[in-house]
């Protein structure tokens, strides 16, 4: 699988941060590549098992995620497994940890596998530059929900 990692500091608590995170269907406040985000039927609001989608920005795509691993506070695993994005398979792991005081390292992988065999495979280059700015847009646009209650405009 192609890794991408990105990260960002906020400045606030490690438990600030996570309630965020934590709020599994809002992810569309702070992420300027989502919509909207909802809760699919009969979902957990969050933890292990909780399903969401996400609406793309682009108003013709989505995803649809659901979370595989989950340690409050320290890291949340994201399996993306659905969507009309050209993925076979990806994975989300965010990590988090303090700092300093009120200060919170957020670091964030996605490991993917792209759909189309070997011509996917000939894309992970452009896939990797692709995606590290719109991954990294999403965890600026969280240090500035949680620092400063801005949620994001949406990219077109």
């Amino acid at each position: 699988m192609a890794e991408v990692t990105v990260e960002c500091t906020v400045n606030a608590s490690v438990a600030k941060v996570w309630q965020s995170w934590d709020a599994y269907a809002d992810i569309f406040l702070f992420n300027p590549g989502i919509k909207n985000s909802y809760l699919l039927g009969g979902s957990a609001k969050t933890g292990l098992g909780a399903r969401r989608q996400c609406d793309l920005a682009d108003g013709r795509n989505y995803i649809r995620e659901e979370i595989i691993g989950y340690e409050p506070e320290r890291r949340l695993v994201i399996d993306i497994y659905d969507g009309t994005m050209p993925l076979r398979s990806a994975v989300a792991t965010f990590s988090f940890w303090s700092a300093a005081e009120d200060v919170t390292e957020v670091s964030m992988t996605m490991a993917f596998k792209p759909k189309f065999g070997p011509l996917g495979a000939l894309m992970v280059p452009m896939m990797k530059r692709q995606f590290r700015p719109i991954l990294q847009s999403m965890l600026d646009g969280n240090a500035a929900y949680v620092e400063r209650g801005e949620t994001v405009a949406q990219a077109a």
